[in-house]
């Protein structure tokens, strides 16, 4: 059994991944993301990912709506890491995919190959309507269509001296990208409709899921493997989690409660309203929500000991190859997991293997 993959979510969003008032509040700066990055490298995690985030929600934490832009920042935190994978966001529906290779190969070169291109399709109108290219005729399975062919696009813009390729979204005429990066960039994709699956079998080296339970959670980790093996590729999976660690678990679980408390619902309802709930409808379930919904992801409170439990628990009980962890404070929190919990887990995967 391989070793697992760790790795960290970048805070490139003002409040990182915390609805709350009550809770930490990482800034939208460079200076913060790069403490992450150097931290993460420090402890021995595999992987640092950013979003691209282009409009925040609102509300009185004013979520996201401060925020970096991925690829610049991860040029730089290239630069400042020597061994992390730098994995960063592009969004297909804005960026020319003869733009998008170029960038990325770039990327590489300054990493010495270690760049994941994280491509996203493009899912709240909101963000793309302020700027003019979203355009309301695609629906999911268009999107994905348009996906399929910008990915197409770029991996042979990365080993082809030329691509003429016309498409109903773009088109490329004896286009060329050179020079090609001596390592092909890993490819990550979010999402599990099935559209997307049939994308990351085969398209991507990494796919993220999230999941209302572990059974669903290994249905589609195990759909994703196959499709992948049936296609004589190798498609690894992921999941986010939330990590709120303390001395004991009292500690940890006061933690939750008190950031709990300061759930901003005003900026609740317009994210869900990005999910496509009506407004109406958003505001009700917002308004309703437990606390717990401050945290944006699933979440595991409690000493090193649960912490580690608790992670390789459903690192196997949903057939993952790793998780993607989110620290609502970062510093002291990164730092505590890299002294505590992340030596458990990579003892634990030498056992296993």
């Amino acid at each position: 059994m391989p070793a697992k993959d760790y790795g960290i979510f970048l805070p490139i969003g003002n409040g990182g991944w915390m609805l709350s008032t009550t809770a930490p509040h990482p800034e939208a700066n460079y200076a913060w993301n790069k403490r992450a990055a150097l931290h993460a490298e420090t402890i021995g995690l595999d992987f640092i990912m950013s979003m691209a985030k282009w409009r925040g929600f609102g509300g009185s934490t004013d979520h996201w709506g401060r925020s970096l832009e991925s690829m610049t920042m991860m040029s730089a935190l290239a630069e400042a890491t020597s061994r992390v994978k730098i994995w960063a966001t592009m969004h297909a529906n804005v960026h020319n995919p003869a733009i998008a290779a170029k960038m990325y190969t770039t990327l590489q070169d300054i990493s010495g190959g270690r760049v994941g291109m994280n491509i996203v399709n493009g899912a709240y109108a909101g963000e793309f309507e302020q700027f003019g290219v979203w355009d309301p005729q695609l629906g999911h399975e268009d999107r994905y269509r348009m996906t399929e062919l910008w990915t197409e696009a770029v991996t042979r813009l990365w080993s082809e001296d030329s691509v003429t390729l016309r498409t109903p979204y773009f088109d490329l005429v004896d286009c060329e990208s050179r020079p090609h990066p001596a390592v092909r960039p890993t490819i990550i994709n979010a999402g599990r409709s099935e559209e997307a699956r049939r994308f990351q079998a085969k398209y991507a080296d990494g796919a993220f899921f999230a999941a209302d339970s572990l059974a669903e959670m290994r249905e589609l980790s195990a759909d994703v493997h196959e499709r992948a093996k049936a296609g004589g590729r190798v498609c690894k999976t992921y999941s986010m989690l939330t990590v709120v660690q303390d001395e004991t678990d009292e500690l940890a679980a006061k933690k939750v409660k008190e950031w709990s408390a300061g759930l901003d619902r005003e900026a609740l309802t317009q994210m869900s309203r990005t999910w496509g709930m009506p407004e109406e409808q958003a505001r009700a379930w917002a308004e309703g929500a437990g606390g717990e919904a401050a945290f944006q992801t699933p979440y595991v409170a409690g000493s090193a000991r649960t912490v580690t439990d608790h992670i390789e628990y459903i690192v196997r009980e949903a057939d993952l190859d790793g998780l993607m962890l989110i620290f609502p404070e970062y510093d002291e929190d990164m730092l505590l997991f890299g002294e505590t919990v992340l030596p458990a887990l990579r003892a634990r995967d030498e056992v296993a293997a």
